[in-house]
Formats: structure tokens, sequence, C-alpha cells
């Protein structure tokens, strides 16, 4: 287990948006329990990327800890000239890399995963969702944050796809803060 200095940044390089990189995106399907690491091996070589992380807390004889991991387990988004993919899978890190038609459409749901983690969203794995409600919150660190709305037994939460690996997150909204998109 890492300490927490020694975990990479979400997204590298630091003080960027997703957003402002330029090159093709790609998914890395990592082997299990390699995006970290392989997140590491990209600083090194200098390839942009995206590692969504939240906090997880689990309790282990009387004692609460607490670890970084991966929203989406087994993947990291990455992004680079053709000619420098090959060096992702020279890593050994990598079981499959997942190639991106609709690159703006990628851009848009990575930017609204980053929105939510930079305003300090709690974000945690959700099941997948194909058909529901878009909705957009309206005012807040939130604004415009688009998302399907799905109801829990006391709250509403806001789901965030990503569309090319089938996965989702999702946190608590407040329901006055929504409305719905047409």
């Amino acid at each position: 287990m890492l300490k927490l200095n020694e975990n990479p940044p979400v997204l590298w390089p630091e003080n960027t948006f997703a957003t402002e990189l330029s090159t093709p995106w790609y998914v890395a399907h990592t082997k299990s329990r390699n995006e970290k690491a392989l997140a590491n091996d990209l600083i090194r070589r200098n390839i942009n990327y995206f590692l969504p992380m939240i906090w997880k807390i689990r309790h282990q004889r009387g004692r609460k800890i607490r670890s970084l991991l991966p929203l989406f387990s087994g993947y990291l988004f990455f992004c680079c000239r053709l000619e420098k993919r090959s060096s992702v899978l020279k890593t050994n890190r990598v079981a499959n890399i997942i190639v991106v038609k609709n690159q703006k459409k990628l851009i848009n749901e990575l930017a609204a995963i980053e929105q939510a983690i930079k305003a300090g969203a709690e974000l945690r794995p959700h099941k997948y969702i194909k058909k529901g409600q878009r909705c957009s919150v309206v005012s807040g660190p939130l604004q415009n944050l688009q998302g399907i709305v799905i109801k829990t037994k006391n709250t509403t939460r806001l789901v965030l796809q990503i569309d090319i690996l089938g996965q989702s997150a999702s946190l608590e909204v407040d329901t006055d803060l929504i409305e719905p998109i047409e």
C-alpha cells in the first residue's frame, strides 16, 4: 500500500484540465491493481493521463484505514500521439488499449468526473445505467454538471457515465439544485 505522498496525481501534468490536452485520448485496460504503477510509468515517459481516484475507508482490527483507489478499477485514461502509444504497452502493465472513436464525447465525460473531483464531491463507483432522466445541476460548485438522476432509499444521486468503459460514478445531489434537460 502506498503512502499518501507516493500516490500519483489524478491528472498529469498537474494543474491542467483534461479538456486542455490536445492529443488523442485512449483507455488503458490495466492488469489487475496496476493503475497507479502505470500512472507513475507514464509520468516517467512524459505521457499525459487522467486517473480519477476516491478515498475508501475500511476498518481493520479497530483501526480506520484510508486508501486512495481508482474510481474505475482496471482503467486509466491517457492521451498521446499515435507513435508514443506503443511505449504504454511496453510498461507491461496494460492488458489492452481501447481506441476512442468519439473523442469529444469522452473528453466531456472525463471533464464531468474531473469537475466533481475538484469540487470535492464524494464520488463512488456506481452501476452503469443505460437509460434514465438526464439532468443538469443549476447552482453551486457543480453548476452545469450533467448526468442521469436516480433515487435511492433516502437520497437523490446524479450518475456520471463513461460510456466507453460501461461504468459510472455517482454523487449525492439536492433535488432543489437539479432540473431536467429537454
